[in-house]
């Protein structure tokens, strides 16, 4: 288990003093709290490229600090929130030797509850040494995003950082070998295994025309639908192939990818990356893109984002219709980051389709910052014709936010 490293507290009224209180946890893995409060002083007060520096805390007998910058490491991710994790090198203490490290930042709702709710990790391991001490994410969310998020609560944040020392030649077990290494849980990894060798499958589901072999065991232990489906009183033939309808086979490829491996599909973060290249390209970009959302629009690349919002929402859908709420709240957290104009009609009317109020409220209060002239684009859309005719309470609850806004 994760062990608790200490809290750093960043305040924006106070010139960005970040003041940090460590924990020894001495373990091999451990997390680090970030509280940034007076958010938008920090941003006021901090050019891109400066950085409020956390820490320093332990981990793996190692120290490690966080660099916050909250307008972009460089010119390049101005609208961005950058993290970096960098490690502390002691010439008295540390051998010299390449430190194997995994880590990630997230964004935690509510500390005491411990829930990262946003995630953007390395996937891989990283190694630490003099001559490469630090690394990192320019890109970890967009400040617009960040700031029409839930996760921005009363102009104050935490960020959680985790990290995980994979090879550690100090800290070793009993018997020689890395203690870190041989605890690193793999269990994912076996299961992904079986997931794509199909060995042992059991079952065939029949997806938009092509055909994917699982495990009955394994889906029946992650979901009660399918509990119910492969081994209750109305439960499939055995050698008969069950037809899914309504669902993309890249959807259903997600949805065994999670259930297998409890984690949330590489292809999306894959799919992140290629749109924030796709966004970049191009002199001045940045700066249309940033002045686009100023005025309410997306800011979005019209092709590539646009595909992995629909995937995202059909994966939503997946995961509420199997039953899967792990994965139905961390859809639900990444749709509400990436809700736009041309977006929002159609998140909201899932919203309210599948009974998810966090999600509607994220919609509802993304439409009651818009300009005027936004509004107009919004009322005037076929995808608000439809919430207005099939979920006319909707326009309702609206209406009540926008005159409580006029009061205030």
């Amino acid at each position: 288990m994760s062990a608790f490293t200490g809290v750093s507290i960043a305040d924006g009224n106070r010139r960005c003093f970040c003041e940090t209180s460590a924990v020894d946890a001495r373990g091999d893995s451990g997390y680090h709290l970030l509280m940034i409060t007076g958010y938008t002083r920090t941003k006021e007060l901090m050019s891109t490229g400066e950085s409020i520096t956390a820490g320093p805390f332990n981990v793996g007998g190692h120290d490690w600090m966080i660099e916050y910058y909250p307008n972009g490491e460089n010119p390049s991710c101005a609208g961005f929130i950058s993290l970096f994790l960098t490690f502390h090198y002691d010439a008295d203490i540390d051998e010299g030797e390449p430190v194997e490290v995994r880590f990630s930042f997230s964004l935690v709702d509510q500390v005491e509850k411990q829930m990262p709710t946003y995630i953007r990790g390395t996937g891989e391991t990283r190694d630490f040494s003099t001559a490469t001490s630090i690394w990192g994410n320019d890109r970890f969310m967009r400040r617009d995003a960040l700031e029409q998020s839930a996760d921005l609560k009363y102009d104050c944040l935490t960020i959680r950082c985790d990290v995980v020392v994979v090879s550690n030649s100090k800290v070793d077990d009993a018997g020689g070998h890395g203690g870190a290494e041989a605890l690193m849980p793999d269990i994912h990894q076996h299961f992904n295994s079986l997931l794509q060798n199909k060995v042992g499958a059991d079952v065939a589901f029949q997806v938009g025309g092509e055909t994917f072999a699982a495990h009955r065991c394994v889906l029946a232990a992650r979901s009660t639908v399918f509990m119910a489906q492969l081994f209750g009183p109305m439960k499939e033939a055995s050698n008969s192939v069950i037809q899914i309808k309504h669902m993309e086979p890249k959807v259903f490829t997600a949805l065994l990818s999670f259930i297998y491996t409890d984690s949330f599909p590489d292809m999306y973060e894959d799919n992140i990356k290629l749109c924030e290249i796709c966004k970049d390209t191009g002199q001045g970009q940045e700066d249309e893109m940033s002045e686009a959302v100023d005025q309410g629009q997306d800011g979005e690349a019209a092709g590539d984002d646009m595909g992995l919002l629909q995937w995202l929402q059909g994966l939503f859908v997946a995961a509420d219709r199997y039953d899967l709420q792990r994965l139905k709240f961390i859809c639900v957290k990444q749709l509400s980051q990436r809700i736009g104009v041309s977006s929002v009609a159609s998140t909201l009317a899932l919203a309210e389709q599948h009974h998810c109020r966090g999600l509607k409220e994220a919609c509802l209060k993304f439409i009651q910052v818009q300009s005027p002239p936004c509004l107009q684009t919004l009322m005037t859309s076929n995808g608000w014709g439809h919430i207005v005719t099939t979920y006319p309470s909707v326009l309702n609850e609206l209406i009540a936010m926008l005159a409580s806004n006029q009061r205030k």
